[in-house]
């Protein structure tokens, strides 16, 4: 009830500050980035492998949902085509687990972001290139979602559904396996886990979980550029699922909450001190990077602990 009753709080003041609408698009937003961290929970926190590209997966399922939408499918037709895309990203992102560990492990998943995102700069008659990709408000039959509060709606909604598989894989099994694996590899070798299956079906989940996300967030934005899923995105989700609790599944819409805010409040920031314009480039990674040290010091397994 305490973390219902201090979301409900944020919505209160965004809507004071930025009006209702507002805080429904920003609803709309922190409940997307959600549905991505909650993907990486899954692969960092339960299966104990760090992924640096988990923007790949976003990635590939937004512009699989652009260019579909644009071929004339139907947008709910396309979400989960969406989401197969962010699937075989984390399948293929997890083949190296196989044979490295570790940091180098960590540093083939950043190459394949950077190789998502040079591709899609590439390829031009599918994507458009620099140019970038239109993208019309989503359909559901015949809704079209142009309102924050539909956006919003069908954001928590599938959420809510992404949240409740996922306890349902954390008590699975599987979800047994992930830990086992991630708390002692020799163990749970002995004991016949093929930690390279488990794993990957922990990038499959959460490769899934981040396409389904991009799908949304094509829509939600209106427009698709490479430039939107470069390596600050992987790592702003890294972030998110840190700040929020990285083992904790619920952790991800606070970690949300705080990745989608945080610009809002830099810019207010900045209206209310001018003299911050100075050097304000890097404020946003400044401050992102003050909130990772601030929360390692202090409350280390994330928000999401803080507030029970």
């Amino acid at each position: 009830m305490i973390q219902l009753a201090a979301l409900a709080a944020l919505f209160a003041l965004a809507a004071l500050f930025g009006g209702v609408a507002n805080a429904l698009a920003q609803a709309a937003f922190v409940a997307t980035f959600a549905l991505a961290g909650l993907g990486l929970v899954l692969i960092v926190g339960q299966s104990g492998q760090l992924s640096l590209g988990h923007g790949a997966t976003m990635a590939l399922g937004a512009y699989a949902q652009g260019v579909l939408v644009a071929a004339g499918i139907h947008g709910a037709l396309a979400l989960p085509v969406a989401a197969l895309a962010g699937t075989l990203a984390g399948i293929v992102a997890s083949i190296p687990g196989r044979r490295l560990g570790g940091l180098f492990f960590a540093m083939s998943t950043l190459a394949l972001a950077l190789v998502v995102e040079e591709g899609l700069l590439r390829l031009v008659p599918l994507t458009g290139g620099a140019a970038g990709l239109v993208v019309p408000p989503l359909a559901v039959v015949d809704w079209r979602l142009h309102s924050p509060a539909a956006q919003a709606a069908v954001s928590l909604g599938l959420l809510g559904g992404a949240v409740w598989m996922a306890r349902r894989l954390r008590d699975s099994r599987l979800g047994r396996a992930w830990r086992a694996g991630r708390d002692d590899e020799s163990a749970a070798a002995a004991v016949g886990i093929d930690l390279g299956h488990v794993r990957m079906l922990a990038f499959a989940c959460g490769g899934a979980l981040g396409g389904l996300a991009g799908g949304l967030y094509a829509h939600w934005l209106g427009f698709l550029s490479p430039e939107q899923f470069g390596l600050p995105l992987s790592f702003e989700l890294l972030m998110l699922v840190f700040i929020g609790g990285v083992r904790s599944l619920s952790g991800a819409l606070w970690g949300a909450v705080v990745i989608v805010s945080l610009p809002q409040a830099i810019a207010a920031i900045r209206q209310a001190v001018p003299w911050l314009e100075f050097g304000a480039a890097g404020l946003e990674l400044t401050i992102f990077g003050l909130i990772v040290v601030a929360l390692v010091m202090w409350r280390p397994a994330g928000l999401w602990q803080a507030a029970r």
